[in-house]
C-alpha cells in the first residue's frame, strides 16, 4: 500500500458521507447538480459527440489516435441517485489513452425520478447500437452502481439470446442493494466513503416497485451462469468487497470465468484517483482486458 493511498484514504474522512443515513441521502439528492462537464484532458485523447437516445443523453468518445476497434459501454456510478462526476471522465480518459478503445457513456435517469425499470430499455438500445458498429468487440463496464448495471445488462443480453459482450469490467461493483451480507457491517467502519444505511435507501428508490432482489436491481441474485468473462477490481476498504467476493465465487461455481483483484488499502472507486500508483496499476490491468 502506497503512502499516497494511505494519505488519500485519511483525507476522505473530511468529506463526510452522503450515504450516512436515509435523511442525509435525501438532502444530498435535493442538492445534486448535473453531470460533470467533459474535461479538456479527455478531449486531448478523444473526440466527443452527443445525442439523445430514448430521451437520455448519450456521450460517445472516439480515440484521436491508434483506435483499437474495441468498444466499451460504460455506466457510471453514483448510488443510482447522483450524476456522473469528474473522476469518471478521468477513468475513461486513462483507458482510451492506454488502449485506443472507443466508449459509449449512457447518462441514464436517476432515482427517485427514474428506476431500474426505466434504465434497461435505454441501455439495451445503446448496447444494440454498439453491436451494430463494433460487432463482437463490445465490452460492458462500469463502477459502483454502474457496475451493477453493467452486470445486469450482461444478464439481460444472455436472457434475450443476444450475442454476449466480449467481457464485463467492474470497478467496486454494487451488486446487492439489500446490503444484507453480514460482512458489510464488518467492513463499514473501514469505508470512509459509503455507509450501509444510506445505500439501502438509495437501493429502495432505484428499485421502485421491483423486489430488491430482482436481478435488474441486485444482479447478485440473478442466474450467474452463461455470462461473458467478468473482471472485478476492488479495494479492501470498501463495503462492497463482501458481495464482490460472493459474485466471483458464484460465477465460478456456475462454470463461468471470473477474476477478482483486490487492492490492499483501496477505498471505493480508487481507480478514479490518478495520482495513486494503485489506481494506475488497476487501469493498466483493465487495459489488458480491453486489448484482449
Amino acid at each position: 500500500m502506497s503512502v499516497l493511498l494511505s494519505a488519500t484514504r485519511r483525507l476522505l474522512v473530511l468529506r463526510g458521507r452522503s450515504t450516512a443515513d436515509a435523511e442525509t441521502l435525501r438532502r444530498a439528492i435535493d442538492n445534486r447538480g448535473t453531470a460533470a462537464p467533459i474535461p479538456a484532458g479527455l478531449r486531448k485523447v478523444a473526440s466527443v459527440t452527443e445525442e439523445l437516445v430514448a430521451g437520455h443523453r448519450l456521450v460517445t468518445l472516439t480515440p484521436l489516435s491508434n483506435p483499437s476497434g474495441a468498444h466499451l459501454v460504460y455506466t457510471h456510478g453514483g448510488c443510482y441517485v447522483f450524476p456522473l462526476v469528474g473522476p469518471h471522465w478521468g477513468i475513461l480518459a486513462g483507458l482510451i489513452a492506454r488502449t485506443g478503445v472507443s466508449v459509449s457513456v449512457p447518462l441514464y435517469g436517476l432515482a427517485p425520478e427514474f428506476t431500474a425499470v426505466d434504465a434497461y430499455p435505454f441501455l439495451n438500445e445503446v448496447a444494440e447500437r454498439a453491436r451494430d458498429v463494433h460487432g463482437d468487440r463490445v465490452f460492458l463496464g462500469g463502477d459502483s452502481a454502474g457496475a451493477g448495471l453493467a452486470l445486469g445488462q450482461a444478464m439481460a443480453q444472455r436472457d434475450a439470446g443476444l450475442p454476449p459482450a466480449r467481457g464485463v469490467v467492474l470497478i467496486s461493483p454494487w451488486v446487492d442493494v439489500t446490503m444484507s451480507n453480514p460482512r458489510v457491517q464488518e467492513l463499514a467502519p473501514l469505508d470512509h466513503m459509503l455507509a450501509p444505511a444510506g445505500l439501502m435507501e438509495a437501493g429502495r428508490l432505484w428499485a421502485g416497485g421491483l423486489d430488491l432482489r430482482d436481478p435488474r436491481v441486485s444482479p447478485l441474485y440473478g442466474d450467474l451462469s452463461g455470462l461473458p468473462p467478468v473482471h472485478t477490481y476492488q479495494g479492501d476498504r470498501d463495503v462492497f468487497l463482501a458481495d464482490a467476493e460472493l459474485l466471483t465465487r458464484g460465477i465460478r461455481d456456475a462454470g463461468g470465468e471470473a477474476e477478482l483483484r483486490i487492492t490492499r488499502g483501496g477505498f471505493h472507486d480508487f481507480p478514479g484517483a490518478p495520482w495513486l500508483p494503485e489506481a494506475r496499476l488497476a487501469l493498466d490491468r483493465i487495459a489488458d482486458v480491453l486489448r484482449s
